[in-house]
């Protein structure tokens, strides 16, 4: 069994995976989901301990009636640096081998087309890699975490780079907290673009208004590579991409999909 582990600023996604599930072969038959059992999402705080983890995750693998025991790999991408050193830690302690941790001097497989590659966030280096085997290239992959990241992958397989924008919860929290006429509302699509309230206005401007930006990043990036394929990914883009005009494909697991490559070239 495998554990990719991605921890993001916000939240940390964890998935288990099958390592002898194959998958359905190549692509277009290949999904981030093939041998994927289970996932689990959490708040993401970094000062959590190496033993809170490893309580958190035996947790977790118990719901399937599994152990840590069972437990044959870790792959970790992480822009938390203290929680990265914990689930070392982790690993050191209760599974007595280290983790595949996507880094500078690990094989992913891609080429870094970046000035300065170490600047390059994990979790955009394993979406990259998934975008690649699952569709090829050129491919833009939209990640809307606690930023939204629209990264171009070549028809080389090279990670070109991209941009970075505000995400949504850290705009409408800015939005609410700079705006004292305002409040904070439920994040979900209006029954109108024109809202007929302050908290329709509010969710259309944030629905719409982010499915644009998307949109227009989108065209801006094709002008400079050609046509491209557009994925989404991350824990908000089941809310924007069915009203953007340029989001081909959702994939939620992209960045899990991506460790358990990464996690198979360096095993």
């Amino acid at each position: 069994m495998l554990l990719v582990i991605d921890a993001g600023n916000t939240h940390t996604v964890v998935g288990l995976y099958d390592l002898d599930d194959d998958g359905a072969g190549p692509p277009p038959d290949r999904r981030c989901e093939d041998g994927l059992l289970d996932h689990w999402r959490l708040a993401t705080i970094a000062g959590r301990t190496s033993d809170e983890l490893a309580v958190m995750l035996q947790g977790f693998l118990q719901l399937r009636r599994y152990s840590l025991d069972d437990i044959d790999g870790i792959a970790v991408s992480s822009g938390v640096p203290r929680t990265t050193s914990s689930l070392r830690e982790l690993a050191e302690r209760y599974l007595d081998f280290d983790p595949v941790v996507i880094e500078p001097g690990v094989r992913t497989g891609i080429a870094i087309l970046y000035e300065n590659p170490k600047e390059v966030g994990a979790d955009r280096i394993a979406n990259a890699v998934a975008a690649y085997d699952l569709y090829g290239g050129p491919t833009i992959v939209v990640d809307f975490g606690t930023a939204i990241t629209c990264d171009a992958v070549s028809g080389n397989g090279e990670y070109l780079g991209g941009a970075i924008a505000p995400g949504i919860e850290i705009s409408m929290d800015a939005l609410v907290g700079r705006a004292a006429a305002l409040r904070a509302v439920e994040l979900r699509p209006p029954r109108n673009v024109l809202g007929k309230s302050t908290v329709e206005s509010i969710q259309s401007g944030a629905v719409y208004g982010f499915a644009a930006q998307v949109d227009g990043l989108c065209d801006r990036i094709e002008a400079e590579l050609g046509p491209c394929t557009v994925i989404s990914t991350g824990g908000l883009s089941g809310l924007i991409h069915p009203h953007s005009r340029r989001i081909g494909h959702d994939e939620p697991w992209l960045t899990l999909h991506g460790l358990r490559l990464v996690y198979e070239k360096n095993a």
